[in-house]
């Protein structure tokens, strides 16, 4: 395990390389942790989730607001200043009502993309009202037509599980906004990963129990564990919580990528 040493000078160096710096003499564990993303320069996809010691993310009721400490917060503000655009699916919004800004670290915000296949957002939202970074929701095109405070919204075909992440991927692409960061919920970093699109996945644990709610990320049932993702992984110690590092791209397949998964309301 790495103990992630971060100060002022290392943190500037890393938001100038996500400026597009060409040279930034780095070495060290945050280099490693934050330089694949800040230097990504084509599509890099990196999920996160934020868990309990059982794999939960929230309480049976939805409450979520403490189960990461401090350390897993920080880093997770970090990733979002190192991204275009933070992608979450609609029940998170409902249920957390998030800001999806850089609050804790030094740093732009990025856009919001919200994931409404069946135009569920009223507007009434507290994102859609706090002046901050762009928005774009996606729906089907069968959805009704209910405009939103100060979004875009773009529709999309479905498919047969929803709308089609690579689709909204090439959008984004479209717009330059190239390096994503798919903060929630479960169902919804389950279909990007399943369909063999996300580059890396961070799983930040904080020494709590909660014993029931739901889990991190809800992936479709193996019957063996030769099935199992086996990524190579680091481990970092971010103080709080400790972060495991996946390179899950190095283990994507063409028959992974040619499922049709597709991003449906579900946290």
């Amino acid at each position: 395990m790495s103990d992630l040493e971060m100060n002022d000078t290392i943190w500037s160096r890393l938001l100038a390389l996500r400026q597009g710096a060409g040279e930034v003499a780095m070495t060290g564990a945050a280099y490693r942790l934050y330089g694949p993303i800040a230097g990504a320069r084509g599509r890099f996809v990196l999920a996160q989730v934020g868990q309990s010691l059982d794999g939960r993310i929230a309480t049976p009721a939805g409450d979520a607001r403490d189960v990461s400490g401090r350390g897993g917060l920080t880093h997770l503000h970090r990733c979002r200043a190192l991204v275009d655009a933070v992608i979450v699916g609609v029940n998170t919004v409902r249920a957390d009502d998030p800001k999806l800004s850089v609050r804790m670290v030094k740093g732009l915000s990025p856009v919001r993309v919200i994931v409404d296949c069946h135009a569920e957002l009223d507007g009434s939202e507290s994102l859609f009202h706090d002046g901050g970074a762009s928005i774009i929701v996606f729906r089907s095109v069968n959805s009704r037509r209910q405009p939103l405070p100060g979004a875009e919204i773009i529709d999309l075909v479905p498919k047969a599980c929803g709308l089609d992440p690579e689709d909204i991927l090439d959008v984004l692409t479209e717009r330059k906004l190239n390096r994503v960061l798919v903060e929630g919920g479960a169902r919804t970093i389950a279909r990007f990963v399943e369909a063999g699109l996300v580059d890396r996945l961070h799983v930040a644990i904080s020494p709590i129990i909660i014993g029931s709610g739901p889990s991190g990320i809800s992936l479709s049932p193996i019957e063996r564990l030769t099935g199992a993702h086996r990524p190579p992984t680091e481990v970092y110690n971010l103080g709080s919580d400790i972060l495991f590092d996946c390179l899950l791209r190095l283990e994507c397949t063409s028959d992974r990528k040619g499922q049709d998964i597709g991003v449906a309301n579900q946290v």
